[in-house]
């Protein structure tokens, strides 16, 4: 164990979700969290979990994912064990997710701080990443509900905002700052002026607080779904496990954590954000892959190419190519180009457009053939 690791500490992996800006290499059986996205040789998931493991050892480590991707989650993370890997019949998003999870320890360890962190998101100088969380868990300790919010390279549109407010003088989080207000995916605009102001962050959707505390919070603004979990978690660790839970989960309201706590803690004054100062990206489509896998080229227009480079043939073009057959892919004079060639389903767009994949999902999920999906 790490000398700085924190002994009331656990962190919950929410594993969920199909990634579908990513498709078609991010499909419901294998999304993107069980892959090698960044090629970095270990999965999302996987660095997610290594991240982590200097803060608290894999007792400590809850993953929430789906019954579909049990296996293949504990196969890697053997050093999880079984107890800790809380498995959804189904998707009831992150309110119920983060909401259990939090429950389970909360009976099994009383007083526990628990982090949320999404197994599907690229981080890098973990050094500075830890440093963050041990901030975080350290305001949690005193009540408040944390964030930790990515300081912003770009004028991005792709991501949420947090407006910091004043700084909160909080022993062993220095760097602690009010939150004054959530921000939704703003219009270029609206982005320039944030990142020119220096008053918002990313927000990267890591909530760290008690467990008592954020059931507290999911409780005042979502009872009927805080009851539900509370019912599903006192039966957990019981035989009535797979009666009780199989009869309430699926009458869970689906609704995301930042509205029935994040932003209900944040307009009281109850909510903190600590500034992260390392690499983040949600890598939640294919502009954000190309940005991850960008490489140097004596080319104009750059192509990064994921997959066989061999068997990828470009002039004058630029953007990524994903191949994972054996078929010659040509492109030329494009200089935006996203390309992903699978087995059963290929890819054109660009990477200005590589947010609107989710509308083609939905439109292929109407069409006749969805088992692509």
């Amino acid at each position: 164990m790490s000398p700085h690791a924190l002994d009331d500490f656990f962190a919950v992996i929410p594993a969920g979700g199909v990634g579908s800006r990513l498709w078609p290499l991010s499909r419901a059986g294998r999304p993107k969290f069980l892959r090698d996205i960044a090629g970095t040789g270990a999965t999302l998931l996987r660095s997610t979990y290594e991240r982590l493991e200097p803060l608290c050892d894999a007792s400590r480590v809850v993953v929430v994912t789906g019954q579909a991707h049990g296996d293949e989650v504990r196969a890697q993370l053997p050093e999880v064990t079984t107890e800790n890997v809380v498995l959804e019949s189904e998707g009831r998003d992150s309110s119920a997710a983060i909401g259990l999870a939090a429950a389970i320890i909360e009976r099994r360890h009383p007083g526990a701080v628990i982090g949320s962190f999404a197994a599907d998101h690229l981080i890098s100088a973990n050094a500075r990443f830890r440093r963050a969380v041990t901030e975080a868990v350290r305001a949690a300790r005193e009540g408040l509900i944390v964030t930790i919010g990515i300081q912003p390279l770009e004028p991005s549109t792709a991501f949420g905002y947090i407006r910091a407010g004043e700084p909160l003088e909080i022993l062993g989080a220095p760097s602690a700052r009010q939150v004054e207000a959530f921000v939704e995916k703003p219009k270029a605009a609206t982005a320039r002026r944030y990142l020119a102001s220096g008053e918002y962050l990313w927000n990267a959707g890591m909530f760290i607080a008690r467990a008592s505390r954020l059931l507290e919070e999911l409780a005042a603004h979502a009872p009927e779904l805080a009851a539900g979990i509370n019912e599903i978690a006192d039966a957990w660790d019981t035989p009535q496990r797979d009666e009780v839970t199989a009869r309430v989960w699926p009458t869970l309201e689906k609704i995301a954590i930042d509205y029935t706590v994040a932003e209900p803690a944040a307009k009281k004054g109850a909510l903190a954000v600590i500034p992260g100062f390392f690499g983040w990206d949600d890598v939640g489509d294919f502009a954000a892959v190309s940005r991850v896998h960008a490489t140097a080229s004596s080319n104009e227009h750059p192509l990064d190419i994921i997959g066989d480079a061999d068997r990828v043939v470009s002039y004058e073009a630029g953007g990524i190519v994903v191949s994972e057959t054996d078929r010659i892919i040509a492109v030329a004079g494009v200089p935006d180009i996203v390309v992903v060639d699978t087995e059963d389903a290929l890819l054109v767009t660009t990477r200005a457009k590589a947010q609107q994949v989710k509308n083609l999902v939905a439109a292929i999920k109407e069409s006749e053939h969805p088992e692509v999906l």
